[in-house]
């Protein structure tokens, strides 16, 4: 194990930046200690030439937001015949453009906020008050506002009076060129981590999220002490094991690979609500994976040398 030589890929040019670099940095010390050389890479145009020269056993995409998850940077490893930890570019695409995402599992059966997806155009070309009225027929208020792609919850909002929208609809779409609008769900929010194992998909404890404001927007997520966490959440055991079947059905249905994390919601009336998937999770010390980690014994380190093994039995 320790003659395996990882290469990190974190920072980029997305929003996310700056949260890549800390899930970079905690994941290359995670593996250092459990024995792996590991080298940190700032992603830029050198990428495609340093991959060529250098060649490194694995790589791992600790990349957040535009090309580490939408599969652009998944394809480039590739096409170099490169081993990475991680989903394929093709399902990478589909986990990445969240109401491809929705759709894909309401088809299947799995309880998801109803949702219409509008880009920016619709609103210039057909009025935006029109459009924005029928919205609110449509789901009813409270509304969850955010970019059909896209993490972290860049541009995401609650919506609570139809007069907020257009000022909120404005603020989304800073972040990209199509709202996803959502029923808002009250509940339990819940993140549950899927590893794959010899023997298939695994569940890490689910973590409850509990926002000190009540949204666990940007600023909940990565500043310390704006969010309370149970890991494990505080659910009644049926539940717990609702949300975490749900977690391995979006893992298995939409082809993911290696780790993933979805996203829950608990109704008030017991139902499991899918809200979203990501296949490149947190690592930062105020991400939901390392808590899940922790809550199963388990070491960030740990889990994925496991996953770099896999990687290189793939190849």
């Amino acid at each position: 194990m320790s003659d395996r030589w990882v290469a990190v890929l974190s920072g980029g040019m997305s929003h996310e930046r700056e949260v890549s670099l800390r899930s970079g940095r905690r994941l290359s010390s995670a593996l250092r200690a459990v024995g792996l050389t590991v080298d940190e890479w700032d992603v830029d145009t050198n990428l495609v030439h340093r991959l060529r020269e250098s060649r490194p056993d694995v790589v791992i995409a600790a990349l957040h937001g535009g090309s580490g998850e939408n599969g652009a940077v998944q394809s480039v490893l590739a096409m170099l015949g490169v081993p990475y930890v991680g989903t394929d570019p093709h399902a990478c695409r589909r986990a990445w453009d969240k109401p491809t995402a929705k759709a894909e599992l309401a088809r299947a059966g799995v309880a998801t906020p109803d949702w219409v997806v509008l880009p920016h155009s619709t609103f210039r070309e057909l009025g935006a008050q029109a459009v924005l009225d029928a919205m609110v027929e449509r789901l009813g208020l409270p509304l969850m506002l955010k970019p059909d792609q896209g993490g972290s919850a860049l541009g995401a909002q609650v919506v609570r009076e139809a007069g907020e929208l257009p000022a909120a609809m404005v603020g989304c779409l800073a972040y990209g060129d199509t709202v996803l609008a959502e029923q808002f769900i009250a509940g339990v929010e819940v993140a549950v981590t899927v590893v794959d194992g010899p023997d298939g998909p695994e569940t890490l404890p689910p973590v409850e999220i509990v926002p000190e404001h009540g949204i666990y927007d940007y600023t909940a997520r990565y500043t310390a002490g704006l969010t309370t966490f149970h890991a494990p959440a505080r659910l009644a055991p049926e539940t717990a094991t609702a949300v975490s079947e749900l977690a391995v059905t979006a893992h298995r249905l939409l082809g993911l690979r290696d780790v993933s994390r979805t996203d829950a919601i608990v109704a008030e009336d017991g139902t499991v609500q899918f809200l979203e998937v990501n296949v490149s999770p947190g690592l930062t010390e105020t991400s939901l994976l390392p808590m899940a980690a922790d809550a199963a014994g388990r070491s960030l380190g740990e889990i994925f040398a496991g996953l770099v093994e896999r990687a290189v039995a793939r190849n």
